[in-house]
């Protein structure tokens, strides 16, 4: 009962193929591609693949993107599920307004993280930092609650805009610096810090609401790099997205005396 796990992101397809559809299950192979050359998937790293039972992805880049991942699947009999954000799955509650429109990849990174949390000790609030072409910064209560959580510019983002609407600036190579001086380490360390800054504010409104410091986590391409400027500990995690797939497909593939 091979399972399939896709984390299409705007940039790249990540995929890992597992044992089987639950927690702890034996990774048997994994890879990653960018999204112009996913069409050679078929041909190419999933050629050959045990055929998986069940497929369960996380799509951020659009229906285009997904058709084009499916005909990479033509061979083999198997109908992928995508995940949309609902109001509960695999023991967290969704806050959002419209449940429906929280992106797919925040909840499943949630519901990765907070399981982590869980089997690591006594529950606790958490914030959630993805750090990718966008940053999010999600924050769960004690009790498996979705808060709420920002969205802001990744570093490409931010670099790239100052870079068209700002005469003479360009995307720099730079560090991070306490005190910059010369207007690479300055773009460099300033879109570093808005992210920690923004990443310390919510820190502080959940403590202030939950009455108890949470724990952090971060995930994403990028997490690597802004670890070091981060102002509170943060455990980096590197596929957090993959560890939520696994929790919601053993919800959703195995009957309840198997999970």
């Amino acid at each position: 009962m091979t399972f399939l796990a896709l984390d299409i992101g705007n940039t790249r397809l990540k995929w890992a193929q597992y044992a089987s559809p639950q927690p702890g299950a034996a990774l048997l192979a994994q890879g990653a591609e960018f999204l112009e050359n996913i069409d050679k998937l078929g041909d190419g790293a999933w050629r050959g693949l045990r055929p998986p039972r069940h497929v369960l992805g996380c799509v951020v880049a659009g229906d285009a993107v997904k058709r084009r991942v499916q005909e990479q699947m033509d061979a083999w009999d198997v109908v992928p599920q995508w995940v949309v954000s609902s109001e509960d799955e695999a023991g967290l509650r969704n806050g959002y307004d419209h449940p429906t429109r929280l992106g797919a990849d925040r909840w499943v990174a949630m519901i990765g993280a907070y399981h982590r949390m869980l089997a690591q000790g006594a529950p606790r609030p958490m914030v959630v930092v993805m750090v990718g072409t966008a940053v999010t910064v999600e924050a769960i209560d004690a009790e498996g609650k979705f808060l709420g959580g920002l969205i802001l510019p990744g570093h490409g983002i931010m670099l790239r805009a100052l870079e068209s609407g700002t005469a003479g600036l360009h995307v720099p190579t730079g560090e991070v610096r306490e005190f910059p001086t010369n207007t690479s380490d300055a773009l460099t360390s300033g879109g570093t810090y808005a992210i920690a800054g923004a990443v310390e504010r919510m820190v502080q409104h959940v403590s202030a609401h939950c009455g108890a410091e949470p724990k952090c986590v971060m995930t994403g391409g990028a997490g690597w790099k802004m670890a070091p400027s981060m102002t509170r500990p943060f455990e980096l995690v590197d596929n957090l997205i993959f560890d939520g797939l696994l929790q919601m497909a053993q919800g959703r593939y195995l009957p309840a005396g198997q999970a």
